[in-house]
């Protein structure tokens, strides 16, 4: 399911954006950036569905939306972007958010492996956030026609993975998680086209965008995942996803 929305996300990136093909025989693409986003698109979405699976909505939204430090790192390490005390206390307390969102322990008091998984979606989102800025940089191709590779690079990978697990299990693929998955790439192309507008319609004041989101995201993810699929937080987790809030608008709002 998750590997058929790309199909859906290619068809509406190439319809609404009108990605500008001709411009590619004229320049050289970047594809130190455009072939790690297309193996780890994919990749990832596998990733975050096992994470919901196993550590909930809640402890996955928090990691990903913590992933924010990894580019905010970059900028000051690889971009020389000033530093400032507000974001540095925003960053290591964001780490503290997200160490506490993770369920350490099991039923049996034993640690769980399982819970590498929400940590993988917080370094691999951390990454693909660098190469999208990266991507968005690289003035000889509009973004919009970049997104439009990117995502059918991810489709390409994407069945490559799909045929390969069908091939080794033996399996038929299912109607149902095509039609759910096609579906599906509807929720991921909006999430990117409208994130677009926003920063465009709010083009002087970006951090109201990054803020909403990040933040939105967090807390509507959480009452989803309590009231609607009944997960339980611990103490520990509850105070995790408060200083995740805390640490978001330190840095981008504050």
């Amino acid at each position: 399911m998750v590997l058929w929305n790309y199909p859906t996300t290619v068809a509406l990136t190439y319809f609404l954006f009108r990605p500008e093909i001709g411009v590619l025989q004229e320049v050289t693409l970047p594809y130190l950036y455009y072939l790690p986003l297309a193996i780890m698109l994919p990749c990832l979405f596998i990733f975050i569905a096992l994470a919901v699976r196993y550590s909930g909505i809640v402890k996955t939204d928090v990691a990903q939306r913590m992933s924010l430090f990894i580019p905010l790192i970059a900028s000051f390490v690889l971009f020389n972007e000033a530093v400032q005390v507000r974001k540095i206390i925003g960053i290591l307390i964001g780490v503290v958010a997200v160490i506490c969102s993770v369920s350490w322990r099991n039923h049996e008091d034993k640690p769980n492996s399982k819970n590498i998984y929400p940590f993988i979606v917080f370094i691999g989102m951390g990454f693909i956030d660098i190469l999208f800025k990266q991507v968005a940089q690289y003035k000889n191709i509009p973004y919009t026609t970049s997104m439009f590779l990117v995502f059918v690079g991810a489709m390409i990978f994407a069945f490559m993975i799909l045929l390969y697990f069908s091939w080794t299990n033996r399996q038929r693929w299912d109607k149902d998680a095509i039609l759910w998955g096609l579906f599906l790439g509807l929720f991921n192309f909006a999430n990117i086209y409208y994130y677009m507008r926003a920063h465009r319609a709010i083009s002087d004041n970006p951090s109201i965008v990054f803020t909403a989101m990040n933040v939105g995201v967090i807390v509507l993810g959480s009452l989803v995942g309590v009231f609607v699929f009944k997960e339980k937080l611990t103490l520990l987790n509850k105070i995790g996803l408060l200083l995740a809030v805390i640490s978001i608008i330190l840095i981008a709002y504050l």
